[in-house]
């Protein structure tokens, strides 16, 4: 087994310790080699977007973290903790929601908090007003006397999300949390999330819903067949694939002369008039957004329309991956 130097789990960025530490991350079963040599880093207080096809090994990732798979090769930190070495002040700080739900058929939303409240060793005197606020917070109060069995795929997430915060966790590490959810329950639970962000949770969370994670996530990794092919903010993501970035103008002057200087401006590949507007294709890596305004202004186009189209994770996801399991 691999290890580490003492001390690497209390690395920082800055002044921010970091709550996720990875390093030459390796799981392997039998033969087969799930997650190949991984390295990340994510301060305390950050949320980051784990993507990637069915496969890819995100899940084998996540059982490491939440000290569930402790045959692996490299390090593991958690708060300055090692995984392998502290599995149990791991658990104190961390909370696992997987992407699956068990059923408990004879317990209610209250009786399923009260048993792992017991689990979490919460003292008798404080379960009831822990419980409370949980339920509160996930908007569960209403369901509290109703069977766990007879919930919603939402109301279970939301259920699975009391749970682990039962004990606080500075962590939290959420397996595809919107899996299954139909849209009014997906927004439900990206603002509960969004909550739990501004609380000062660290959240690593997975999922296939793109869209969703670019509106959440402070940083995004993209993982393919075991390994890490791109991570940092999606416009980072973007500037690296060299994805280009389309804006949409209006002007109230429009003219060959013009368009032929639009033309010409650094970074814009194409320009395309269409019926009430022309759509700018802009190399982001080569001028910003704000250079561009101010080029076109600079190049007397009076403008009453500037909009830059909101990036596309699925593009960059496409671009990077070919929807390719190990």
């Amino acid at each position: 087994m691999e290890q580490m130097q003492p001390g690497v789990g209390t690395s920082t960025v800055g002044s921010k310790p970091m709550a996720i530490s990875l390093r030459n991350l390796r799981v392997t079963y039998g033969k087969f080699e799930a997650v190949k040599g991984i390295s990340l880093d994510i301060p305390q207080g950050e949320v980051f977007g784990f993507i990637g096809p069915n496969g890819a090994g995100k899940s084998s990732t996540f059982r490491v973290l939440a000290t569930l798979q402790p045959k692996f090769q490299g390090y593991a930190g958690v708060c300055g903790l090692d995984v392998l070495r502290q599995p149990q002040k791991v658990r104190d700080v961390m909370g696992f929601v997987p992407d699956f739900f068990g059923v408990y058929e004879d317990l209610t939303s209250l009786e399923y908090l009260h048993f792992f409240a017991a689990a979490y060793r919460i003292p008798m005197e404080k379960r009831k007003s822990t419980i409370d606020d949980v339920l509160t917070l996930t908007d569960m109060t209403h369901k509290a006397h109703s069977p766990v069995d007879g919930l919603s795929r939402g109301m279970k997430q939301r259920l699975a999300l009391a749970r682990v915060l039962l004990h606080d966790p500075q962590v939290l590490l959420l397996d595809e949390p919107s899996s299954g959810l139909d849209p009014r329950a997906r927004i439900e639970m990206r603002e509960l999330l969004k909550a739990l962000r501004e609380m000062g949770k660290t959240i690593l969370i997975s999922s296939h819903i793109l869209s969703e994670l670019s509106q959440l996530c402070t940083r995004i990794g993209i993982i393919e067949l075991g390994r890490m092919v791109a991570q940092g903010s999606l416009e980072e993501i973007y500037r690296q694939l060299q994805v280009m970035r389309l804006v949409h103008i209006r002007v109230e002057n429009p003219s060959p002369e013009l368009y032929a200087r639009v033309q010409q401006i650094a970074g814009v590949h194409e320009v395309e008039q269409q019926v009430d507007r022309w759509a700018i294709r802009l190399q982001e890596q080569d001028t910003s957004i704000a250079d561009l305004h101010e080029a076109l202004v600079a190049a007397k186009a009076r403008l009453t329309m500037f909009q830059p189209e909101a990036m596309d994770m699925e593009t960059a996801f496409m671009k990077l991956t070919e929807g390719k399991t190990a």
